[in-house]
């Protein structure tokens, strides 16, 4: 599996019902383990993002076709980084010449 982080942005309709945004939040999760995705954090934070996610998804193509369908509902805008672990960071490492 496939790290990611997911930064976020509420959307005017996002904001709009902000209140709403923690059930969202575990309306995500669910359709994550639908398409074979774990949502492992779920942060609202201060700053240049609203939220900040982190998932494992099988691969990018998973990851993308999943996070095009949250975008559907129009109340977040993503920001999708892969993210490498020490172990996958150490065998990238030992690739470089």
């Amino acid at each position: 599996m496939a790290t990611y982080v997911v930064l976020c942005n509420f959307t005017e309709q996002g904001i709009r019902n902000v209140k709403e945004t923690t059930h969202r939040a575990e309306a995500v999760e669910a359709a994550a383990r639908k398409a074979g995705i774990t949502m492992k954090s779920v942060l609202w934070t201060l700053g240049n993002y609203d939220v900040v996610c982190t998932f494992d998804a099988p691969d990018d193509k998973a990851m993308t076709a999943f996070g095009l369908g949250i975008g559907q509902a129009g109340n977040i805008r993503t920001q999708t980084l892969r993210a490498f672990s020490r172990d996958e960071m150490n065998e990238i490492l030992g690739r470089v010449a």
